[in-house]
């Protein structure tokens, strides 16, 4: 017992010899760097061998490296002093290769704005190429290389511009919309059997649609009539100078006469393709409209009963119904200013009839 008494006293005293001429900073680094140690020991304990993670390795670099060689050979660590100075130089190393990856060097990167409308000029004019879509951009005085417009357009999957600018016939339709005149013959069934055409024409632009009448037999000369009836009509609103086309389909109904009579008012006739209705996609839309809001729900008698139902029905469809295309307002009618709070809470609407109540407009009660 006192052989181990001994032992220890004189241990202990070797080990005070050897901390005087340590420094309180190398004391505090000795002690965390033991403890640090004594944490990887204890994560030891499942027998498993010993490794030291990335944040164990800069731990004890960032501690360790700032006190000198000879101290770390005195201390008590798992791995040499060699070893804790590879690990302060890896961690510099990688220190300024993340520092000189955000300074790249060459141009700036182009704006997401620039991008976008980039994209839009392309999209909205098919034989532009880069370098025109580039030119456009200097008159805008946005600073950007041609190199830089071609690259956008390739990285987005834009063809060039010799590939882009066919013209489809929907394109075609937009871009001519205020001189496109569309017509079509309507089928329908009275209740006594008999059946009536309807000839209709709609404007593409504007959504007006004009009535040119109904029969039981359209003969040649009841169409060509029609027809010149039309162009009086458009005529006298001023609105003949503005068409320039007429699409139709190949029905016989329609006479030779009455392409001659619309070239000679500066009107070419455009034929649909052969069971292609999506090329009068507009006046079909409108008899898929007109049948739905009035012949589905209303039994006509007779022909008198068919233009009385047909006018109501233009007058409505041309004043009062609103229409997307039109942001919301009908063709012959502007939509009006927004109310204000006060009108509102003395809100007052009316309901006004048409056909006896088949069609419903809403008004403001005077």
């Amino acid at each position: 017992m006192l052989v181990r008494l001994a032992y220890l006293a004189i241990t202990q005293a070797f080990a005070a010899l050897r901390l005087l001429p340590m420094t309180d900073h190398e004391k505090d680094a000795e002690i965390l760097a033991l403890r640090h140690q004594l944490g990887l020991l204890q994560r030891q304990l499942d027998g498993k061998r010993l490794r030291l993670h990335a944040t164990d390795r800069a731990f004890l670099a960032a501690l360790l490296t700032p006190l000198p060689r000879a101290t770390l050979r005195r201390l008590r660590l798992l791995v040499s002093p060699d070893t804790v100075l590879r690990w302060h130089r890896d961690l510099l190393k990688h220190r300024h290769a993340r520092a000189s990856t955000r300074r790249r060097p060459g141009r700036p990167r182009t704006h997401n704005s620039i991008r976008r409308l980039v994209i839009r000029l392309a999209a909205e004019n098919p034989a532009w190429g880069y370098r025109r879509i580039h030119g456009e951009l200097a008159l805008l005085g946005i600073p950007v290389a041609p190199s830089t417009v071609w690259e956008i357009l390739k990285t987005e999957g834009i063809d060039p511009a010799p590939q882009r600018t066919i013209v489809t016939w929907a394109s075609f339709l937009r871009s001519q919309a205020e001189a496109i005149l569309a017509m079509d013959f309507i089928e329908t069934v009275t209740l006594t059997g008999y059946r009536r055409y309807v000839l209709v024409a709609i404007h593409h632009a504007g959504r007006r649609v004009r009535v040119l009448g109904n029969t039981a037999h359209p003969t040649h000369a009841w169409v060509t009539q029609a027809i010149r009836n039309l162009v009086m009509d458009l005529e006298d609103v001023g609105q003949l100078p503005a068409i320039k086309y007429l699409v139709r389909d190949r029905d016989a109904k329609y006479p030779q006469v009455i392409d001659d009579i619309l070239d000679q008012a500066g009107i070419t006739t455009t034929l649909t393709g052969i069971r292609i209705p999506r090329m009068n996609s507009i006046m079909e839309r409108w008899v898929r409209t007109l049948r739905r809001e009035l012949l589905d729900r209303t039994l006509i008698w007779n022909e008198r009963h068919l233009r009385h139902a047909l006018n109501e029905y233009e007058e409505h469809y041309n004043k009062h119904r609103t229409h997307r295309t039109l942001q919301a307002a009908a063709p012959l009618h502007t939509p009006p200013e927004p109310l204000d709070p006060e009108q509102i809470d003395r809100l007052s609407i009316r309901r006004h009839d048409r056909l006896s109540g088949v069609i419903h407009e809403y008004r403001h009660a005077c």
